[in-house]
């Protein structure tokens, strides 16, 4: 049996992340044993390999549990709800020996609307029991999630699972006894095609469109507060928490979740089908966008597991040079990313993708050599029969079309050339905006560029007064007023 490498785990603690995410423990066998949640995964996982851990651990079970763990694995996600989320899915899938809060199957709460009853209600449930009704969730919150479904019980009229309604002789149904207060403004007898819109309002809402809603909400709290109303205010705003954190993104990462399994086959087979050391996890794609050589830029787009990860999207001006250069271009926006990531000390990606050829690739090698950098694994995607290239002997490489791999290949890339003609667009957009000035009598290129360095846009220059212009040195008021003229004519 291999030894534990400490050292190793270590080091993969130093680059994790401080973000919210789910951790899984393995044994020397590869078994899952643990699954964690954690606010801060370097933080939360950091405390599994402190030598003082154990010493202060009193239940001899995670004394044992500390000695087996030979290897682990994380995932990020966007909040805390969603590794609440994921940690539950993930221990009833893996059945860790050491995990206790989910082996009871206990699941989260969802809101059940079956649309076929005369006055669908809306119920709590924790399974899926049928393919027929509307499923909204799950949600972690179980508390907020009540306090939700009475407030819209409140403000929409509807009907929820412990409701009698009684028809009237005329057809109509009257909902609830004598609790006509608890429909707020609703009348409490309404017919059938009535009572739809409301249930149609409710779904609505459920599926996210609540903004209008908690705005409405925040008005009132504000106002009661002004009107030293404090307890009505303090009432207000345990009712936007509790709607804030049932609306958010937990409905669209459950949605999502049921996609994780596909997204760790589909880079499983990526390693595969291009040798890779590991699941390439973490993808970054560069992509040169430019017109005849003028307004050069660059992006770099990036996906964490399978999935596009747009904070960590760039873009770059080049600055190395003038003209019509792609492998150039590349290597200058390759070194610089990758410059600064060894400097900041953070990790490469599992894998970069080139949107070109051959050369694009030597490129983007080259810059790695000239850093004196090891580079991680390197392939370019060539648009015309999507072939993938490789820096090393290896043949190029045709995967099919139609395969998952090559999908979120292609993917990739396309997103990269579409945020890169973005930047482009956007760039000569401003530059056409600047050269209004160009047409300014009194202006040569020097003070043109010493009044936008002034003001920082066409824009902002186009709403200052005569005075803020008088204001830039060399611009007396008779220059400012014409020009402050010209801008508002043309």
């Amino acid at each position: 049996m291999p030894e534990r490498d400490e050292s190793k785990l270590k080091e993969q603690v130093r680059k994790l992340p401080h973000r919210p995410g789910v951790y899984l423990m393995r044994d020397r066998l590869g078994q899952v044993i643990y699954v964690g949640k954690a606010k801060d995964l370097k933080k939360r996982v950091s405390t599994y390999f402190q030598p003082s851990r154990k010493l202060l651990i009193a239940q001899p079970k995670v004394r044992a549990m500390l000695d087996l763990i030979f290897s682990f694995e994380t995932i990020e996600v966007r909040s805390e709800s969603e590794a609440l989320l994921l940690e539950g899915k993930l221990i009833k899938e893996y059945k860790p020996r050491y995990n206790t809060d989910f082996t009871d199957d206990k699941r989260f709460l969802m809101v059940k609307v079956d649309l076929r009853e005369t006055l669908p209600r809306f119920r709590l449930t924790r399974n899926r029991t049928d393919s027929t009704g509307r499923y909204y969730g799950p949600f972690p919150h179980s508390g907020n999630l009540r306090q939700t479904l009475a407030e819209l019980k409140r403000r929409f009229g509807i009907l929820l699972g412990d409701a009698k309604p009684m028809q009237l002789p005329d057809g109509r149904w009257r909902l609830y006894d004598d609790m006509r207060a608890d429909i707020n403004d609703h009348p409490n007898e309404v017919d059938e095609a009535g009572y739809r819109e409301r249930v149609d309002a409710a779904c609505e809402f459920l599926n996210g469109k609540a903004k209008e809603w908690l705005a409405d909400i925040r008005k009132e709290m504000q106002a009661a507060a002004e009107k030293q109303q404090f307890e009505r205010a303090a009432s207000l705003r345990d009712l936007v928490f509790a709607l804030e954190r049932t609306t958010a993104r937990t409905r669209k990462f459950t949605r999502n979740l049921t996609h994780v399994d596909d997204h760790g086959r589909t880079l499983l087979a990526l390693q595969k089908a291009l040798a890779l050391a590991r699941p390439p996890e973490r993808m970054e794609c560069f992509d040169i966008s430019h017109i005849s050589g003028t307004y050069c830029v660059a992006s770099m787009v990036s996906f964490l597991q399978g999935k596009s990860d747009r904070k960590a999207y760039r873009r770059f001006k080049i600055r190395s040079f003038v003209g019509n250069d792609d492998f150039r271009a590349m290597e200058e926006v390759v070194g610089r990313r990758y410059r600064r990531l060894h400097e900041e000390g953070r990790p490469f990606p599992d894998l970069v993708v080139i949107d070109g050829g051959k050369g694009q690739v030597a490129a983007a090698l080259k810059a790695f050599l000239i850093l004196d950098l090891e580079p991680p694994a390197i392939i370019g995607l060539a648009k015309k029969q999507e072939t993938i290239i490789f820096p090393d002997e290896r043949p190029p490489l045709n995967l099919e079309h139609r395969s998952p791999e090559l999908r979120l290949l292609m993917q990739l890339r396309d997103e990269a050339h579409r945020f890169a003609n973005t930047f482009n667009a956007d760039l000569r957009s401003q530059r056409l905006r600047e050269s209004i000035l160009d047409d300014f009598p009194a202006f040569g290129p020097k003070k043109k560029a010493q009044v936008l360095a002034h003001f920082g846009s066409i824009e902002k220059l186009r709403q200052a007064e005569v005075e803020a212009i008088a204001e830039i040195e060399g611009i007396g008021p008779k220059t400012a007023e014409r020009l402050h003229a010209f801008l508002r004519e043309n």
